[in-house]
């Protein structure tokens, strides 16, 4: 019998646990910062004031995104968890009508009675949860939920994101700062948004705009804020 030869493919789920954490951390880094430092320097802020704001934003979002990411993320796998204990026991008391079971879902994907009975009990004697996982569930190695992967991703690409507002406040003499840090924080939206888009198969062009236009509305509301109360710094 020949043996069959598994090409090496490459998919962008594979990719969708880290992405998304580090994508919406990194996004949420630039804007939230960006937004901050330009909000209190509409209000007249001292420069020791305004990079203040902005390190106490890049500390504060660092942890609150990892809290948030894996309280979020802890809640899914204890779900996933629980799935998997109960489709379990379902499978120590009635192995016959889980097969059969099984064997209904690939019916519905296109295989014939006869032939979906026989790849069900070949995957059940293989490994019988996991075949009920990926394919009753929808459970994927891939696609399971890592809290710990998912907070620390979150933590670092925020707080990589904020550094860049950061730092170009830093750098700006304060007199253009808003500008400086303004425009700054849109190409480093465009460029991540590109990229993020790039990885996960989307296209460029779309990501790039997607994030440029929210992160331009969110400084503009809070530079509006931070100008109603100038005369209160």
């Amino acid at each position: 019998m020949r043996s069959l030869h598994r090409h090496a493919e490459h998919h962008h789920t594979e990719r969708i646990g880290w992405l998304r954490a580090a994508v919406l951390g990194a996004n949420d880094g630039i804007v939230s910062t960006a937004s901050l430092i330009v909000g209190v320097a509409a209000a007249n802020a001292s420069p020791a004031s305004i990079l203040v704001t902005g390190v106490a934003a890049l500390v504060a979002g660092a942890m609150s995104m990892a809290a948030g990411e894996f309280v979020s993320v802890h809640s899914q796998a204890d779900t996933e968890k629980a799935d998997l204990a109960r489709e379990q026991a379902e499978l120590d008391k009635k192995p016959a009508a889980e097969k059969n079971e099984l064997a209904a879902i690939y019916v519905t994907r296109g295989l014939k009675p006869d032939l979906a009975q026989q790849v069900a009990e070949q995957l059940m004697a293989h490994d019988a949860l996991s075949a009920h996982a990926r394919d009753e569930l929808g459970i994927s190695e891939a696609l399971r939920a890592r809290p710990v992967q998912a907070a620390l991703a979150s933590a670092a690409s925020f707080a990589a994101g904020a550094g860049l507002p950061l730092a170009v406040t830093a750098i700006a003499p304060v007199s253009v700062v808003i500008p400086f840090v303004s425009i700054a924080s849109l190409a480093f939206l465009a460029v991540l948004g590109a990229l993020a888009a790039r990885i996960g198969g989307a296209s460029t062009m779309l990501g790039a705009w997607r994030v440029t236009f929210w992160g331009a509305l969110a400084m503009t509301i809070t530079a509006g804020a931070g100008a109603l109360f100038a005369g209160l710094v």
